[in-house]
């Protein structure tokens, strides 16, 4: 059957719309589909990563802290009298039983002589008497009197030669005459200074604990000091506060160093104290963020390319970065863009060149 001219028309119009739908509803999928890729590539921002491992570190309580004398010793006089000589140095290290201050002797030496005078004489007496005694010219009461008359007159002359022994005023241990509270001529009463011993051999390194450390510290743990002055000093805690001050809420601790060189008492120093060891990761330092609470950590990529966020103690910063706890096993530090990503946040990481 021929067709006629004008519904040939027609079905060629209708064909023609109809492979011109088909085509734009292709299309359009197309368009869609590259609008939902690009959005979901914008939606998934590009991070640069680096792959720590977990390593053993030994840990340390980092604290401030100062050296400190282990001793400090006003020394008194023990009797009045006027200070004759300051045989001691000011600020000099002197040997135990130097002297410090001298007093006057005054009549202290003629009570001594005329001791040890009585006391010659008494012993010839008691000698006689013993004598005698042997023989029978003397009775067992006499011999005994002249016996205890000798014994007292001996006390006495002890009791003289302690008296002129405490006009030296000497230092009780090895140390550094630090200060000079009398100078010649100056009036002693007993209780009254003559100066300040102290003792720096061994130094102490002192400082304060806070009550998330404290635990951390034993006595007889490792440590090292860095001094202001650019010295370094090693030695072990010798005692560790078990109560806090009430005040700061921190516990005192004290490091003993050996310390032949003299150094001051005084000096600050950045202490750190062994508390063993255990897992530790190397992060750079610019990978460190604060998260919604203040914490401070780093972000890394979860598997399935998501971010998550773990808090961190540091324990040691070195110049290829700091050490820090807290995070366990391999883990793809955010090292680019950290700050920009939130956790739960789905990523495309690629390593940090």
């Amino acid at each position: 059957m021929k067709l006629r001219p004008q519904y040939l028309f027609v079905v060629v119009v209708v064909a023609v719309l109809v492979i011109a739908f088909t085509l734009g509803t292709i299309v359009n999928r197309s368009g869609r589909a590259a609008q939902a890729k690009t959005a979901e590539a914008r939606g998934a921002p590009t991070v640069q990563t680096v792959l720590t491992p977990e390593a053993t570190r030994e840990y340390t309580v980092a604290i401030r802290g100062r050296t400190e004398a282990a001793r400090s010793v006003i020394v008194r006089s023990e009797t009045p009298g006027v200070v004759a000589a300051t045989p001691a140095v000011e600020g000099a290290f002197v040997r135990k039983g130097a002297v410090l201050c001298r007093l006057n002797l005054d009549a202290r030496q003629a009570t001594l002589d005329q001791a040890r005078a009585n006391l010659r004489s008494s012993q010839l007496q008691q000698k006689a008497s013993e004598e005698l005694h042997a023989k029978g010219y003397r009775s067992q009461t006499q011999f005994l009197q002249d016996q205890a008359a000798a014994d007292a007159a001996a006390a006495t002359v002890r009791q003289a030669e302690l008296g002129v022994e405490q006009m030296s005023i000497r230092a009780p241990f090895d140390g550094v005459f630090d200060r000079r509270d009398a100078e010649i001529g100056t009036y002693l009463q007993p209780g009254q200074a003559c100066g300040t011993m102290i003792e720096l051999n061994p130094l102490l390194i002192v400082g304060d604990l806070p009550e998330t450390e404290a635990s951390k510290v034993q006595v007889g743990a490792t440590a090292t000091a860095k001094l202001t002055s650019g010295e370094t000093l090693t030695g072990r805690v010798r005692y560790a506060a078990r109560e806090a001050d009430p005040q700061t809420r921190t516990y005192r601790v004290e490091v003993a160093v050996a310390n032949p060189q003299m150094t001051r008492s005084g000096l600050s120093a950045d202490v750190r104290i062994g508390s063993g060891s255990g897992p530790a990761h190397l992060v750079p330092l610019s990978s460190l963020v604060l998260d919604a609470a203040g914490r401070q950590g780093v972000r890394y990529v979860q598997v399935g390319e998501k971010v998550a966020f773990s808090p961190v103690n540091v324990l040691e910063e070195t110049a290829s970065g700091i050490w820090v706890v807290g995070l366990h096993g391999p883990v793809r530090v955010i090292t680019v863009g950290q700050s920009y990503v939130a956790e739960g946040q789905k990523v495309r990481a690629t390593l940090a060149r």
